[in-house]
């Protein structure tokens, strides 16, 4: 999927970059598997803005992604390709033999045409086909795991970041993640055959301030140009660092680095390898 620069005709279009996919539908999702998506501008049921940098946006739909596949042992083929809004992953439109039809997240290299199936038991190693852990040979990439049995595919939904399957063995599976972290889960966890779609999502470059504000974001103020009563960083005469020794929020609370996962959790008894320290920290 090539990248698009523009010709600097103008300061927007200098920097900007898109994704071009000819193999992306351009027909309009199916009404019956999106909702409307109501737009919150970060505020919750009082009014108040409780997540910053929200708002405005071009509307969109939500579609109703199949996260399970429990229609299990039944063909289905893909219809076509489509955009979602609402990820950085495309998704499939696919339509069982029975003729209902269903959204799911595509893989790398899944193509309008193909057979896909969902199994417990047997289905071929194939790109789009879900399969427990237990069934799936070990060195295969695999995306949209599960981290429950039946709960739905949790791991590995966004993309280009696929999961390793390390090993199996007494009823666990090991998964390295595109982190380098080692996780245990059941070796019945359904997961899709390999790594989701859109790898080069990453290198897009905005390029301007509107394209921002398209997407729902609005702008973000630095800390050091605010008041001292707005910011811990605030404050000075002219342009000052930040006056700390570690950066914080707006709040207070540490910043930029700082690990925010809660201690004792049941499951770090799975975590069987931890992501190494940006800082070298551990």
């Amino acid at each position: 999927m090539p990248i698009k620069v523009y010709k600097p005709t103008t300061p927007g279009r200098r920097k900007t970059s898109v994704l071009v996919n000819k193999e992306l539908s351009k027909a309009r999702p199916k009404k019956s598997l999106i909702t409307i998506k109501k737009k919150k501008a970060g505020r919750n049921n009082t009014g108040r803005i409780t997540v910053r940098h929200q708002g405005g946006g071009a509307k969109r739909f939500i579609r109703k992604v199949d996260f399970r596949r429990i229609k299990f042992d039944i063909p289905a083929k893909v219809e076509a390709i489509e955009y979602d809004p609402n990820r950085n992953a495309n998704i499939a439109l696919i339509v069982y033999i029975d003729g209902a039809r269903a959204y799911i997240l595509a893989p790398q290299k899944l193509k309008a045409g193909d057979r896909v199936i969902s199994s417990e038991t047997k289905a071929p190693i194939k790109i789009g086909n879900r399969l427990p852990l237990s069934k799936i040979p070990t060195g295969t990439e695999i995306c949209n795991v599960e981290l429950t049995p039946m709960k739905g595919g949790q791991l590995a939904r966004s993309a280009g970041n696929g999961l390793m399957l390390m090993s199996v063995s007494d009823g666990k599976a090991q998964l390295k993640m595109p982190s380098s972290e080692i996780r245990q889960v059941s070796e019945k966890c359904m997961a899709t055959i390999g790594a989701p779609s859109n790898p080069e999502f990453r290198n897009v470059r905005i390029g301007k301030a509107g394209r921002k504000r398209h997407m729902g974001v609005r702008p973000t103020v630095r800390g050091k140009v605010m008041n001292p009563c707005d910011h811990p960083h605030g404050g000075g005469e002219g342009s000052n660092p930040i006056g700390m020794k570690h950066p914080k929020t707006y709040k207070g609370k540490p910043a930029y680095g700082v690990k925010t996962r809660r201690k004792n959790r049941p499951s770090d008894k799975l975590i069987l390898k931890r992501r190494p320290s940006k800082t070298g920290r551990k």
